[in-house]
C-alpha cells in the first residue's frame, strides 16, 4: 500500500516517520518553499523537532505525482490553508475512492466550518475520515505510546484507516462515527490550552489548573452540542484525552503560547518565535464567535480571545474570570 503525507510540517513528518513500517510506499509532500535542502536530499530535519525519514520516503512539491496510486491520503496542513489544498487535489485529480484522512486540529475563518466540512464542500464524493487524539509529536518521536480515534460517518472506512495505521506497541487507534466530536474535542481543546499554559506561567498553581481544565472542558461540551456532537465522544481520546495532554506540556505549541503570552510578549512576536502554527490562536476566534452565534457562555475562551487579540493585562483578565456572576455547575450525564 502506499501513503502519501501531505504537509511537511512537525506532525506531517512525524506521522510518515511512525507509519513507515506500515506501508510499502511513503510520499510526503509539501510546498516548495517548505521543503528544506537538507530534507529533500538526506530526509532529515532540525526544524522544529529532529525528524530522519526512511530512505524510501519520497520528498515532493508536485502534487499529482505524490497522491498517485496513494491508498490513503493524510492532510496535515493548516487549517487556514485546507481548502486551497483541496483545491489543488481536485485539479491533481484525486481519486474518489482514495480516503483522505483529516489529521489537522481547527476550525476555518470566517466560514467557521470544521474541516470535514471544508473538505466535503470542495470533494463531495471523497472517502473521508477524521484523525485525533494525545498525539504531542515530541513524544510520538521518543517512541512513548498513545493512542488516537478515526472517525468517520461510514464504520468500514474507519476500520481500514484503523488497521493500516495502528503500530503495535506505540499508536493504538480506535473507531469512532461521531465526526463532529472528534473535530470538536480536538479542535477547541487548543484554546483551553494555550490558557493552560498562561495560568502556569502566572504561578497561579494547580488548583487553578484542576480549574481550568473542567471549566474549558464544559465550554467544550456546551459549543460542541449546539453544534450536534455526542456528549460521551468529546470525554474521549479526541476530547478529555488530547486537552489533558496539551494542557499538561511545554512540548504544546498553544501551551507555549499562553505560556508567552502570560510573560507579556506580543502574539505576532510569539508566533514568529515559533515557527510553526498554534491552531488556538485563530480557534479562539471561531469558539467566541460560536459562542455569540448561538447565544453560549466561554468565559475562558473569551479571555483568551482578550490576551491574543488585546492589550489586557494578565491581571485583568484573573480578575474578569474570578468575579464573575455565581453560577450553578452544569450537569451532562
Amino acid at each position: 500500500m502506499k501513503l502519501t503525507v501531505l504537509g511537511a510540517g512537525c506532525w506531517g513528518l512525524t506521522l510518515a516517520w511512525l507509519l513507515n513500517d506500515n506501508f510499502e510506499n511513503i510520499t510526503v509532500w509539501g510546498r516548495e518553499k517548505d521543503l528544506s535542502e537538507d530534507l529533500k536530499e538526506n530526509k532529515h530535519t532540525f526544524k522544529p523537532l529532529e525528524v530522519q525519514l526512511d530512505n524510501k520516503v519520497e520528498i515532493t512539491s508536485d502534487l499529482a505525482s505524490a497522491i498517485e496510486g496513494a491508498d490513503i491520503i493524510l492532510s496535515v496542513v493548516a487549517t487556514s490553508g485546507t481548502r486551497d489544498v483541496c483545491e489543488n487535489l481536485k485539479l491533481a485529480g484525486i481519486k474518489s475512492e482514495q480516503i483522505l484522512v483529516n489529521a489537522s486540529k481547527g476550525i476555518e475563518l470566517p466560514s467557521l466550518m470544521r474541516m470535514s466540512e471544508v473538505i466535503k464542500e470542495v470533494l463531495p464524493e471523497q472517502k473521508l475520515a477524521i484523525l485525533s487524539g494525545p498525539t504531542l509529536a515530541k513524544e510520538v518521536l521518543q517512541g512513548k505510546p498513545t493512542a488516537a480515534c478515526v472517525a468517520c460517518e461510514d464504520l468500514e472506512i474507519a476500520k481500514f484507516v484503523q488497521h493500516a495505521c495502528n503500530v503495535p506497541n506505540r499508536f493504538r487507534l480506535y473507531t469512532n462515527t461521531d465526526v463532529i466530536g472528534v473535530e470538536l474535542g480536538g479542535s477547541l481543546k487548543n484554546v483551553i490550552a494555550i490558557a493552560s499554559g498562561f495560568a502556569h506561567t502566572m504561578g497561579l498553581g494547580d488548583n487553578c489548573s484542576g480549574t481550568l481544565l473542567t471549566r474549558g472542558m464544559a465550554e467544550i461540551v456546551r459549543v460542541s452540542l449546539q453544534l450536534g456532537a455526542n456528549p460521551s465522544t468529546l470525554y474521549g481520546l479526541s476530547g478529555m484525552g488530547d486537552l489533558i495532554a496539551t494542557c499538561s506540556s511545554p512540548m504544546s505549541r498553544n501551551y507555549t503560547v499562553g505560556s508567552m503570552l502570560a510573560k507579556g510578549k506580543k502574539i505576532d512576536d510569539i508566533l514568529a518565535e515559533l515557527g510553526s502554527v498554534a491552531e488556538g490562536v485563530k480557534t479562539s476566534k471561531a469558539i467566541c464567535e460560536l459562542a455569540e452565534k448561538f447565544g453560549i457562555e466561554v468565559p475562558v475562551s473569551n479571555a483568551i480571545y482578550e490576551a491574543v487579540y488585546t492589550d489586557i493585562t494578565p491581571e485583568q483578565l484573573l480578575s474578569k474570570l474570578m468575579n464573575r456572576k455565581l453560577k450553578e455547575e452544569e450537569r451532562y450525564v
